[in-house]
């Protein structure tokens, strides 16, 4: 028997409830409570008005108990013309009663909804995580004249990263890697022999060669100090037009007691192209321009040359 049965059975329980309540005003409206003498008054009235008759056995099982199965379609009928409508099948067609679902259908469908919820959860989580998870970028560096890599020298990196202090880091292989959630990088590059670059990525690629611009004004000084005197006038007309007139250039020493000296323009054209070095094999470690000329020069010696 379906819910929906037993859901029109209950009902016609009642109206049989209320009609006895016609003809007996003080009688429990719940059938379900009845028990001797209501019962009787119950029989009583049932043969009068539709000459039928029920034991108490049958109300005790049908009535007092919920039971699984319907009463017979006679006694359905019977009971259906007591409350007033022609048979079951009429009491039926006059009460609409809202259908429902097969309760283990539903069980099972809402089993495998929540299963399905479970996984979508799951899959929904294991995606943004994917997303969203630190990944690593390796980006680099390329000499553009040789299309290679920039591996003889230190490359400092300042990362800029949107309301934080810069990030200095150094590589010392031509590479560095960062990890991070954005989808953008900006970082500036510092090399010696290479201009100063400020490098915009969006992440896509795991690995990216960066292509650095050559610093051909701070190689040409350093071949200079490295190279013998010969046409030293030449050179020094190269450097005049090279450095600025009011360029600060410093000599940066390991020696902590001595720390830097400054040079002028004249100075360190003198020291780099006299017949007689008082420089020699220099390594440049930082230069700033002011349009096409230097304007601020850092320098070192490399003391593993002997000095002439």
């Amino acid at each position: 028997m379906s819910d929906n049965e037993l859901i029109y059975f209950r009902l016609l329980k009642k109206q049989v409830a209320a009609t006895l309540q016609q003809s007996v005003p003080g009688i429990n409206p719940n059938i379900e409570n009845w028990k001797g003498q209501e019962i009787v008054y119950f029989q009583e009235d049932l043969e009068q008005k539709v000459k039928g008759r029920i034991s108490e056995k049958w109300f005790y099982t049908h009535i007092k108990d919920e039971n699984s199965k319907l009463p017979r379609i006679d006694i359905l009928n019977l009971l259906s013309k007591y409350a007033g409508y022609t048979d079951w099948n009429d009491f039926r067609s006059k009460h609409q009663v809202k259908e429902e679902p097969d309760t283990d259908l539903v069980k099972k469908a809402n089993k495998i909804k929540w299963m399905l919820y479970i996984v979508l959860g799951m899959f929904v989580f294991l995606t943004a995580f994917y997303i969203f998870r630190p990944k690593t970028y390796e980006f680099c560096f390329v000499d553009p004249d040789k299309n290679a890599s920039v591996i003889h020298q230190p490359i400092e990196i300042i990362l800029l990263k949107e309301n934080q202090s810069p990030r200095h880091l150094w590589c010392k292989n031509g590479c560095f890697t960062i990890t991070t959630r954005e989808k953008k990088v900006r970082f500036v590059v510092k090399a010696a022999y290479y201009k100063v670059d400020t490098i915009t990525r969006f992440l896509y690629s795991p690995k990216e060669e960066i292509h650095l611009k050559t610093n051909d004004y701070a190689l040409m000084i350093h071949y200079f100090s490295k190279a013998n005197k010969a046409d030293w006038a030449k050179r020094r007309r190269q450097l005049d037009q090279m450095i600025a007139e009011n360029a600060q250039i410093y000599q940066v020493y390991d020696d902590e007691n001595i720390g830097m000296e400054l040079f002028n323009k004249q100075e360190f054209i003198n020291k780099l192209t006299m017949p007689v070095r008082s420089l020699n094999n220099i390594e440049i470690i930082e230069t700033i321009y002011s349009g096409n000329r230097i304007s601020l020069l850092k320098f070192r010696q490399n003391l593993n040359t002997p000095q002439q």
